[in-house]
């Protein structure tokens, strides 16, 4: 079975990595968005910090809108957290992250984790 964006997701994971080599765990997520931002344009990955996108409830626009962390390569989700360990809920909200914008992988990443980052793909 083929890996889904299997080269633009290496490159987003040394991306990752990298923040968390030079950063480690314990900072807010915050601080890890902006690290990511810098490393991500360091490294040539396209990507969208916070873009604002649509949301729909019965075919009607909600006033509601969502700003995934980033959207790399036109098609990746990357949501960030900075917990002890990845919960279900945290899951969930990429499901529906996913589902809401219609892109298919998304990459769940908790700096909070120690004694590496962790980085869970998700599909839909």
């Amino acid at each position: 079975m083929e890996l889904l964006f299997a080269e633009e997701s290496y490159q987003i994971r040394g991306a990752i990595f990298e923040v968390y080599r030079e950063m480690g765990c314990g900072f807010l997520e915050a601080v890890y968005q902006e690290c990511l931002e810098r490393e991500f344009a360091k490294q040539g990955v396209p990507f969208v910090a916070q873009q604002e996108l649509v949301l729909h409830y019965k075919g009607d626009r909600l006033e509601q809108t969502y700003k995934p962390d980033f959207i790399c390569f036109d098609k990746i989700i990357i949501e960030i957290k900075a917990v002890k360990e990845l919960a279900d809920q945290h899951r969930a909200q990429m499901h529906n992250y996913l589902k809401a914008s219609g892109l298919k992988l998304g990459l769940l990443v908790n700096f909070g984790h120690h004694p590496k980052a962790e980085i869970e793909r998700i599909i839909r």
